[in-house]
């Protein structure tokens, strides 16, 4: 077990690297499923998630052969070279051992089910931001064609004649869910409608993948796609686009620290609404020749309302960061929380720095006080251990946060990230 040590109050300045977003790394690497021909995926993070679907891959029968695994400097961009080859599929049972380390395993299913005509992947069980079930995943594959049936805390799915194409209406917005429908729906029969579809950079991404492989997609990025099905998917080599998350927690610790940081490869275009939120709180954030350069004059941060919601509009996942930033904040700050149920668990960590927060329901009232006080603290969840962080940078004294595993599967190398810009901050034993 290991912990990390922030001794804060420094203003970061420098150069940050920003590599790919796991986000959009994942479903690309199940994507190598659909093919018997190699998918190069390059511009890969380094971070426990994929390392977890690597195995389950592997498992499966996909080879897996990895390059560039040590990476570059904290605020050089380098990241890793994966080819997978699902030239033999080995196995299409995905099991409980290794889909419980990691939802995200879940987005095997629609892949399996279209190439071999059946699939078993165990349920995922609770997750600690929100129960998350996958009942949208299962509608659509129904949608498709397939036949599904739950058994022993297992989804048995089939289509032993393939699948073929329909409409998938989903009530609410899902991510995961319009992933696994779209790379289910590239080999099915026919046409099959997408309506409601998640717009997410990280869809477009993986759309512009499997068109890459021969895919047939018309709509990434909208409300409404269609796909029009093929009988085989080809070898294509794809760069996964850069993670909006990490970029906008980076540039929340340039603004929680009054710093002047680079942050390279960031996309302003890919976090639209976390740059608004940024700039209404008093940072700058201007185009660099490298990406983005986001800084805080002398001026206190300023109170600014939020509400989560699905792309175009601010992240869930960016939550937790602008929670730390309002901490510190002249004034009183509203975050609403709609998309998952139990994502405040970071505040009574915060509280122990000496925030000032109260919780109603979804709703998060934030009153910022003059200075955080570095105590013990713990994660509980990937994006609640970021808010920590920050706040960890901005208090007086030391901070330690522990259970680091949080951390490690979203965010690659973060303290020689932070360390590169002038962060006090160091890895130990716990």
């Amino acid at each position: 077990m290991e912990k990390l040590l922030i001794r804060g109050g420094r203003p970061l300045a420098g150069r940050i690297a920003i590599s790919g977003a796991k986000n959009a790394a994942l479903p690309l690497m199940a994507a190598a499923l659909l093919s018997d021909r190699p998918l190069r995926l390059t511009n890969l993070p380094r971070l426990a998630d994929i390392t977890t679907m690597a195995d389950l891959l592997n498992h499966l029968g996909v080879s897996v052969m990895l390059e560039g695994a040590n990476g570059g400097g904290a605020g050089q961009a380098a990241g890793r070279t994966m080819e997978l080859d699902a030239t033999t599929i080995a196995d299409t049972v995905a099991p409980y051992d290794m889909v419980r380390r990691m939802r995200a395993s879940v987005l095997v299913l629609g892949p399996l089910l279209a190439r071999c005509g059946e699939a078993i992947v165990s349920l995922p069980g609770g997750c600690a931001i929100g129960t998350r079930p996958i009942d949208l995943h299962l509608d659509a594959m129904r949608a498709m064609g397939a036949e599904i049936a739950l058994e022993t805390g297992y989804v048995h799915a089939s289509a032993p004649r393939g699948l073929v194409g329909g409409r998938i209406v989903f009530p609410k917005v899902s991510v995961g869910a319009t992933e696994n429908a779209l790379m289910a729906a590239s080999l099915a029969r026919g046409e099959t409608v997408i309506d409601n579809a998640a717009r997410e950079p990280e869809i477009v991404d993986l759309a512009q993948c499997l068109t890459a492989m021969g895919a047939r997609i018309a709509g990434a990025g909208t409300a409404t796609m269609r796909v029009q099905g093929v009988a085989a998917l080809g070898a294509a080599t794809h760069a996964v686009l850069p993670d909006r998350i990490e970029a906008g927690s980076y540039a929340m610790a340039a603004a929680i620290t009054g710093g002047d940081v680079d942050l390279v490869g960031a996309r302003a275009d890919l976090m639209a609404a976390t740059v608004d939120y940024l700039q209404a709180a008093g940072a700058e954030v201007t185009p660099s020749p490298d990406g983005l350069r986001v800084r805080r004059a002398a001026g206190p941060i300023r109170a600014v309302d939020v509400e989560t919601a699905p792309f175009p509009g601010f992240a869930t996942d960016m939550q937790a960061q602008a929670m730390a930033l309002m901490t510190l904040a002249r004034g009183t700050a509203t975050l609403s929380e709609t998309i998952f149920e139990n994502r405040f668990m970071h505040v009574s960590e915060l509280l122990r720095l000496g925030a000032r927060i109260h919780i109603d329901g979804g709703t998060a009232r934030v009153t910022g006080v003059e200075r955080l006080i570095g105590a013990p603290v713990m994660a509980t969840d990937l994006r609640a251990s970021m808010s920590l962080v920050l706040a960890g940078l901005a208090a007086e004294g030391e901070t330690e946060i522990n259970r680091l595993y949080h951390l490690d599967r979203g965010y690659e190398r973060l303290e020689m990230k932070l360390a590169g810009a002038g962060a006090d901050i160091e890895r130990v034993p716990a």
